[in-house]
């Protein structure tokens, strides 16, 4: 019988509650008996009526308050608000000037009146220190009881204890970290698919954990740190915490934008927290998720683009790791994709001994990742692994278990008993080029025949340049904000050389000059062709040293300290001749593409017109169009085919 669930009561919206209540009955109440303000005169014709009960006098206020006899109420109903008189004494009240004598004035009236008409005379000093006082500090001491109690139990309900404070503001300086006992994570390594390379250093961490004295019988010390380093969604948080797993030791997480705070001094304070937090439960494993956003390099002078918190914070976790204390057992572990930005003091061996690259997963890796998010799908007899595994070059492990997850929703939104190839196909595309717009009032008919053969353009191109991307399958069916896409399968290619790079540009540009020679003129629709045309010129001249008259030089800032420096590392002259070398490599770009496609005329028209017919066709209709796909030079082929050998 399962447990049953504690529920538990915020007590702090009760307390809210309470001293509103408080608070409106003091209002009320104070509206409800407060006196209403009459002139001397009007208290002179009261008395003289007989209708005065008692005046009570402030001698150093030099106010009077007035109390009517009870069955004389009735007659002075209209100068109370809405008719009601207050609900006890005093009914008004008057002011008069320091020339006022109250015991002649009041004496001479009581002399006027008949004994039953008389009235009673109280003439006292008031002091009003502690009553004003009171007045000025009730509503900050409400104030402060609200927060105080609205606060702690925000931070109970949030966190809990040892929670890292949550949102109270007195615990500001506690490190926000999420704790893991070591027998609460269950991830090991055979829950991370794939990463070889990164599996095998992170290895040697658990072994540190496992059999310190291994190492330090030999006079060696066990690293203080490792920081992976890898594009988004490649596993970097998953490595690490199969890393705990797997040295079943307690796992520290924290991000690091929880360090940055607007408060000056708190990050510091936090990163204080977080290690000591360590040391108390060492060995254990510190992950820092994030460290680019409080570890980037730090300013070189204090201009506008430092941040004097962020940085004492930096200089704070540098002196931690450093070893001023006894970090013995407390191994810490960070992620970042952009280690470019780190600051070098961070990077130094004694602090990062290790950088632990996280790649994009090759083709055996992607299976097996493939495998591992496939575990609670019930798959169709088509289905295969390593045909999906060759078809999402470039995705990493977040972008496969997406893929998963969404042709799992595909085969359901389509009432499948299984979730079949197809399924995975039409989840590929939807993730690469969105979701598909079935209407047909999108696009006229003269626009999608130009759309077509803009494809078509495409497709021919990559298919008769040897190192363009084979081309996979051509749609004009609109997906996203494209009216068309070309899929091509990307070659895993680690270093691009300039042939390569020239045959990707004219696939690139196929679409637009396929519109100039069937309209005779370009449109709209290769925007995103050109803009990243450009980037790789741009890239060629700039960074690779790719042209003949600039040289072989490199303006390329990997360290990103020139992102704030409004000189340019080079001259206005030579400014113009990169942008001089560009246009030139764009136009043979363009010329070689041109006479490409001329050259192969028949095969472009009959290629767009049958995608104009099928609007979806896929490499064995273009091979029966234009012939095989062209390969690379015998040598180049060579390579490539060992290459291919050595990831099956």
């Amino acid at each position: 019988m399962a447990e049953k669930k504690k529920i538990s009561f915020n007590f702090s919206w009760l307390y809210f509650l309470i001293l509103l209540g408080i608070g409106y009955l003091l209002f009320n109440n104070q509206k409800s008996s407060a006196p209403e303000k009459i002139e001397w005169t009007e208290v002179q014709s009261m008395i003289a009526a007989g209708d005065v009960a008692e005046i009570e006098f402030v001698r150093n206020d030099y106010k009077g308050e007035v109390k009517l006899r009870p069955e004389k109420l009735a007659k002075y109903e209209s100068k109370f608000p809405g008719g009601n008189p207050p609900r006890r004494a005093p009914h008004f009240y008057f002011l008069v000037s320091s020339k006022f004598d109250p015991e002649a004035t009041f004496g001479a009236l009581n002399a006027e009146l008949t004994p039953v008409e008389q009235f009673k005379v109280v003439i006292k000093n008031e002091d009003h220190i502690w009553g004003e006082v009171f007045q000025m500090m009730f509503p900050l001491i409400i104030i402060i009881l609200f927060w105080v109690l609205m606060f702690r139990g925000m931070n109970r309900g949030v966190g809990g204890p040892g929670a890292g404070g949550g949102m109270n503001p007195f615990n500001a300086g506690k490190a926000n970290t999420r704790e893991a006992d070591k027998n609460d994570v269950k991830v090991t390594f055979k829950d991370v698919a794939g990463l070889y390379g990164a599996k095998e250093e992170v290895m040697e961490i658990v072994d540190f954990l496992k059999k310190p004295e291994k190492y330090t019988a030999l006079g060696g010390k066990i690293p203080k740190g490792a920081l992976l380093v890898g594009p988004p969604g490649t596993g970097k948080t998953l490595l690490a915490k199969a890393v705990a797993g797997e040295a079943n030791v307690p796992f520290f997480s924290i991000s690091g934008s929880d360090f940055v705070e607007m408060f000056v001094g708190v990050g510091a304070s936090r990163v204080r927290d977080l290690f000591r937090q360590a040391k108390e439960k060492a060995p254990c494993i510190v992950f820092i998720d994030e460290i680019d956003a409080v570890g980037r390099a730090r300013a070189k002078n204090g201009g506008f683009s430092s941040n004097d918190e962020r940085e004492n914070t930096l200089n704070q976790l540098l002196t931690e790791m450093d070893g001023f204390g006894t970090n013995s057992g407390v191994i810490v572990l960070a992620a970042t994709n952009r280690s470019d930005i780190l600051d070098q003091a961070l990077m130094r061996a004694g602090r990062f001994d290790r950088q632990i690259h996280v790649e994009l997963p090759e083709l055996k890796e992607r299976e097996e990742i493939f495998k591992v998010h496939l575990r609670d799908i019930k798959l169709g007899e088509d289905f295969s692994v390593e045909f999906m595994a060759k078809h999402t070059p470039g995705f990493s492990g977040a972008d496969i278990a997406n893929v998963c997850n969404e042709a799992a929703l595909t085969a359901a939104r389509r009432d499948h008993k299984a979730v079949m190839q197809q399924d995975f196909l039409d989840a590929v595309d939807r993730i690469i080029g969105g979701l598909e717009r079935k209407s047909n009032t999108i696009m006229t008919p003269a626009e999608k025949r130009t759309t077509a053969y803009h494809e078509a353009g495409h497709a021919l191109v990559g298919w008769l340049l040897p190192y363009a991307d084979p081309v996979f399958k051509v749609s004009i069916i609109p997906r996203g904000n494209a009216l068309g896409l070309t899929w091509s399968l990307p070659e895993e290619r680690k270093n691009w050389s300039r042939s390569v790079m020239l045959d990707h540009m004219c696939q690139l540009i196929g679409g637009r000059v396929a519109e100039e020679i069937l309209n005779g003129e370009p449109s709209t629709g290769a925007l995103n062709d050109l803009e990243r045309m450009t980037g790789m010129a741009y890239a060629m001249v700039q960074y690779y040293g790719m042209s003949d008259k600039v040289g072989t030089l490199s303006f390329y800032d990997s360290t990103g300290s020139r992102g704030y420096n409004l000189v340019k590392p080079y001259s206005e002259k030579t400014a113009e001749l990169m942008d001089q070398e560009v246009k030139a490599l764009i136009k043979e770009v363009h010329d070689r593409t041109r006479k490409l496609i001329d050259d192969n005329k028949e095969g472009f028209m009959r290629l767009g017109a049958y995608l104009l017919e099928k609007e979806v066709i896929f490499a064995e209709d273009i091979e029966q169009i234009l012939g095989p796909k062209v390969k690379p030079a015998a040598d180049d082929q060579f390579v490539q085919e060992e290459n291919e050998e050595n990831q099956a």
